[in-house]
């Protein structure tokens, strides 16, 4: 029987009645965009990861791209992020015309490496090209990037520090989540993401007011906020004001209330998910080439278990013959994709090189049981490639 990468249909089964339930009562009240579990959903969001304020929209790439547009990012800019992930990081850096300065990492974490940051910054400073202005660092396969040393070097060159935790909402580094190092936390909703809706969404942690504002307005076509419209004068209604051009990013209310179910559930699984990852270093250490390390002080919300083999397309086939379904995150970075071929990676990236030909991703999930793990990692100890 060929298992699931992510079994979503198994928590659905846990918590389907108070999703039914939640379902229902957005279909009562019939506030589909913007109802008021929108704003319950961002309160508690806010309060699971100590933020001030926490802002919804339709998916995880607006949320990255919103405080861009905010901070007002733009032609002439650069913002540092890893190649080592998902395009939508690096994207939403030429929506702004800025340039992505593509930044190696760390063994083990495969998150933004401090002292390549450093170097890049410093490179493209020499350069006199391009103006420094943020840095996004990813929260990959699910643990915080090193943020004490990364904002030590955001706030030694003048730069907003995002933290990309599309995959690594909930993670903890010493007990705190990175809104308390980062300008804005970005995180995704899609629905394999740890937390996750039934369709997209995103939302952006915030403990600046007038970020918020600001985003707020940028994402509801640029209304006019309660600071625009300081001494204006009008007889219309005032959402026919627009102070700057924005787009259209609402969080649908069913996804809210969908979500805050989840949450209930959220602590609990990310013991769960912490259990299955431990099970796994147990059983396969000395079988692979490295099982994923965590950060000092760090608790990963696992989004995937990611191993590296030196032959890891064969480990791919052998599995897959076995009804074993792998991922492989990312087999050509960023700064290898045509469209970014133009924009600066200084030093090369080896360790980015080094991991997208190695790594290789395991089915992970909270509900995976102690059986279906048992088969999975006798598999991967029977492989001899």
């Amino acid at each position: 029987m060929n298992l699931p990468f992510i079994d979503l249909a198994a928590q659905q089964r846990r918590l389907r009645p108070q999703i039914d339930a939640a379902v229902a009562a957005v279909l009562d009240h019939g506030a589909y965009v913007m109802g008021p579990e929108v704003k319950r959903l961002e309160d508690r969001l806010a309060a699971f990861c100590g933020a001030k304020l926490a802002l919804s929209c339709a998916n995880g790439t607006d949320a990255l791209a919103l405080p861009l547009m905010a901070w007002g990012i733009g032609p002439g800019d650069a913002v540092f992020c890893p190649s080592f992930s998902f395009t939508a990081t690096a994207e939403v850096v030429p929506w702004t015309g800025a340039a992505p300065v593509f930044v190696d990492i760390r063994r083990g974490t495969y998150t933004l490496e401090p002292a390549a940051l450093e170097a890049a910054i410093l490179d493209i400073k020499a350069e006199g090209r391009l103006t420094p202005r943020a840095i996004i660092a990813v929260d990959l396969f699910g643990q915080c990037a090193d943020y004490p040393a990364l904002a030590a070097v955001a706030q030694m060159h003048g730069l907003k520090l995002i933290a990309d935790s599309a995959q690594g909402f909930g993670a903890t580094l010493h007990r705190t989540h990175p809104i308390h190092w980062a300008d804005a936390v970005a995180t995704s909703f899609f629905p394999a993401k740890p937390l996750g809706a039934y369709g997209d969404g995103g939302a952006v942690l915030t403990d600046d007011a007038a970020l918020w504002e600001r985003m707020d307005s940028l994402r509801i076509h640029g209304k006019a906020t309660t600071s625009d419209l300081v001494g204006a004068s009008f007889s219309h209604e005032a959402k026919y004001l627009s102070a700057r051009v924005g787009m259209n990013s609402r969080l649908d209310t069913l996804q809210a209330a969908i979500l805050l179910v989840k949450l209930d559930a959220f602590a609990d699984e990310i013991t769960r998910r912490n259990r299955v990852a431990d099970r796994y270093a147990a059983g396969l250490a000395g079988y692979v080439a490295a099982t994923p390390s965590v950060i000092d002080g760090g608790v990963s919300t696992w989004a995937q278990y990611t191993i590296e083999h030196a032959n890891r397309d064969g480990l791919a086939a052998h599995l897959q013959a076995q009804g074993i379904p792998t991922a492989c995150y990312y087999p050509v970075p960023l700064h290898r994709q045509a469209c970014y071929a133009t924009y600066p990676a200084p030093g090369g990236l080896p360790v980015t090189e080094s991991a997208a030909r190695r790594v290789i991703s395991l089915p992970m999930h909270p509900d995976l049981d102690g059986a279906t793990q048992d088969r999975i990692i006798n598999a991967v100890r029977g492989f001899n490639g």
